[in-house]
Protein backbone atom coordinates (compact mmCIF):
# COMPACT_ATOMS: atom_id res chain seq x y z
CA UNK A 1 0.00 0.00 0.00
CA UNK A 2 2.78 2.73 0.88
CA UNK A 3 4.46 1.82 -2.43
CA UNK A 4 1.13 2.53 -4.52
CA UNK A 5 0.58 5.95 -2.41
CA UNK A 6 4.85 7.29 -3.18
CA UNK A 7 3.70 6.33 -6.99
CA UNK A 8 0.49 8.13 -6.45
CA UNK A 9 2.40 11.40 -5.20
CA UNK A 10 5.04 10.82 -8.37
CA UNK A 11 2.08 11.27 -10.42
CA UNK A 12 0.68 13.74 -8.57
CA UNK A 13 3.53 16.06 -8.53
CA UNK A 14 4.55 15.23 -12.06
CA UNK A 15 1.01 16.38 -13.22
CA UNK A 16 1.42 19.83 -11.03
CA UNK A 17 4.61 20.27 -12.95
CA UNK A 18 2.94 19.96 -16.17
CA UNK A 19 0.32 22.46 -15.80
CA UNK A 20 2.27 24.94 -13.74
CA UNK A 21 4.63 24.76 -17.14
CA UNK A 22 1.99 25.14 -19.30
CA UNK A 23 0.33 27.72 -17.63
CA UNK A 24 3.89 29.42 -17.81
CA UNK A 25 4.06 29.17 -21.51
CA UNK A 26 0.92 30.13 -21.90
CA UNK A 27 1.46 33.28 -20.32
CA UNK A 28 4.36 33.87 -22.28
CA UNK A 29 2.76 33.27 -25.61
CA UNK A 30 -0.11 35.74 -24.53
CA UNK A 31 2.22 38.21 -23.27
CA UNK A 32 4.57 37.99 -26.79
CA UNK A 33 3.40 38.64 -29.77
CA UNK A 34 4.68 40.79 -32.49
CA UNK A 35 7.71 42.99 -33.01
CA UNK A 36 5.17 45.64 -32.35
CA UNK A 37 4.27 45.05 -29.25
CA UNK A 38 7.87 44.30 -28.15
CA UNK A 39 8.75 48.23 -29.32
CA UNK A 40 5.01 49.04 -27.23
CA UNK A 41 6.53 47.87 -23.83
CA UNK A 42 5.92 49.01 -21.19
CA UNK A 43 8.61 47.74 -18.76
CA UNK A 44 11.86 50.00 -18.59
CA UNK A 45 15.61 49.62 -17.61
CA UNK A 46 18.00 51.16 -16.06
CA UNK A 47 21.92 51.26 -14.93
CA UNK A 48 21.13 52.25 -11.18
CA UNK A 49 24.81 52.52 -10.03
CA UNK A 50 25.49 54.18 -13.48
CA UNK A 51 23.08 56.95 -12.83
CA UNK A 52 24.31 57.08 -9.05
CA UNK A 53 27.83 57.82 -10.58
CA UNK A 54 26.49 60.11 -13.10
CA UNK A 55 24.28 62.10 -10.68
CA UNK A 56 26.06 65.76 -10.04
CA UNK A 57 26.11 65.53 -6.34
CA UNK A 58 27.76 62.24 -6.61
CA UNK A 59 32.15 63.72 -6.93
CA UNK A 60 31.51 65.97 -3.46
CA UNK A 61 30.01 62.09 -1.51
CA UNK A 62 32.92 60.74 -3.05
CA UNK A 63 35.45 63.36 -1.78
CA UNK A 64 33.36 63.75 1.12
CA UNK A 65 33.86 59.88 2.09
CA UNK A 66 37.42 60.12 1.03
CA UNK A 67 38.00 62.79 3.54
CA UNK A 68 35.89 60.83 6.48
CA UNK A 69 37.88 57.36 5.44
CA UNK A 70 41.17 59.43 6.23
CA UNK A 71 40.16 61.02 9.11
CA UNK A 72 38.84 57.50 10.32
CA UNK A 73 42.01 55.81 9.86
CA UNK A 74 44.43 58.58 11.45
CA UNK A 75 42.09 58.09 14.64
CA UNK A 76 42.75 54.38 14.51
CA UNK A 77 46.48 54.97 14.20
CA UNK A 78 46.40 57.37 16.77
CA UNK A 79 44.54 54.96 19.19
CA UNK A 80 45.42 51.45 18.17
CA UNK A 81 48.81 51.32 19.31
CA UNK A 82 47.46 52.14 22.80
CA UNK A 83 44.81 49.63 23.16
CA UNK A 84 45.41 46.55 25.47
CA UNK A 85 44.79 43.96 22.98
CA UNK A 86 43.25 42.68 19.77
CA UNK A 87 39.69 42.27 20.39
CA UNK A 88 39.87 46.17 21.56
CA UNK A 89 41.09 46.81 18.68
CA UNK A 90 39.16 45.14 16.60
CA UNK A 91 35.70 46.33 18.31
CA UNK A 92 36.83 50.43 17.65
CA UNK A 93 37.83 49.42 14.28
CA UNK A 94 34.33 48.18 13.95
CA UNK A 95 32.96 51.03 15.80
CA UNK A 96 35.34 53.12 13.00
CA UNK A 97 33.31 51.68 9.61
CA UNK A 98 29.80 51.39 11.53
CA UNK A 99 30.56 55.50 11.59
CA UNK A 100 32.05 55.03 8.34
CA UNK A 101 28.85 53.05 7.31
CA UNK A 102 26.13 55.64 8.61
CA UNK A 103 27.96 58.49 7.08
CA UNK A 104 27.97 56.85 3.68
CA UNK A 105 24.18 56.27 4.01
CA UNK A 106 23.19 59.60 5.07
CA UNK A 107 25.21 60.89 2.07
CA UNK A 108 24.54 58.45 -0.38
CA UNK A 109 20.59 58.70 0.30
CA UNK A 110 19.85 61.37 -1.34
CA UNK A 111 21.36 60.90 -4.25
CA UNK A 112 19.32 57.80 -4.49
CA UNK A 113 16.39 59.40 -3.75
CA UNK A 114 16.56 62.12 -6.40
CA UNK A 115 18.04 59.49 -9.01
CA UNK A 116 14.55 57.48 -8.10
CA UNK A 117 12.71 60.57 -8.82
CA UNK A 118 14.32 61.61 -12.03
CA UNK A 119 13.82 57.42 -13.25
CA UNK A 120 9.87 57.93 -12.04
CA UNK A 121 9.61 61.24 -14.20
CA UNK A 122 11.56 59.36 -16.95
CA UNK A 123 9.09 56.32 -16.85
CA UNK A 124 5.82 58.04 -16.68
CA UNK A 125 6.83 60.54 -19.17
CA UNK A 126 7.51 57.22 -21.19
CA UNK A 127 4.40 55.04 -20.01
CA UNK A 128 6.07 52.78 -18.19
CA UNK A 129 4.84 50.98 -15.69
CA UNK A 130 7.55 48.84 -14.38
CA UNK A 131 11.36 50.10 -14.78
CA UNK A 132 13.69 47.21 -13.71
CA UNK A 133 17.80 46.76 -13.15
CA UNK A 134 19.17 46.41 -16.39
CA UNK A 135 21.10 43.50 -14.83
CA UNK A 136 17.68 41.59 -14.15
CA UNK A 137 16.15 41.77 -17.47
CA UNK A 138 17.14 39.39 -20.07
CA UNK A 139 15.34 39.82 -23.07
CA UNK A 140 13.18 43.46 -23.77
CA UNK A 141 12.43 46.16 -21.56
CA UNK A 142 13.34 50.67 -22.69
CA UNK A 143 16.88 51.32 -21.91
CA UNK A 144 16.49 54.94 -20.42
CA UNK A 145 19.38 55.60 -18.39
CA UNK A 146 20.38 57.48 -21.15
CA UNK A 147 17.61 59.98 -20.99
CA UNK A 148 17.30 59.85 -16.86
CA UNK A 149 20.99 60.73 -17.28
CA UNK A 150 20.24 63.45 -19.19
CA UNK A 151 17.45 65.05 -16.83
CA UNK A 152 19.40 64.59 -13.74
CA UNK A 153 22.15 66.84 -15.76
CA UNK A 154 25.07 64.21 -15.18
CA UNK A 155 27.87 63.04 -17.57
Amino acid sequence: MLKIEKKQVKIISVAIAAVFMLSVVGIAVSQTGTTQAAAASNVGKVNFEDLVRAHPDFAKFAETMKAEQETAQKEFDAKAPSMANDQERQEFLMQLQQRLQMKEAELLNPIREKVMATIKEVADTRGLSVVMPAGMVIYGGQDITDDVKKKLGGK
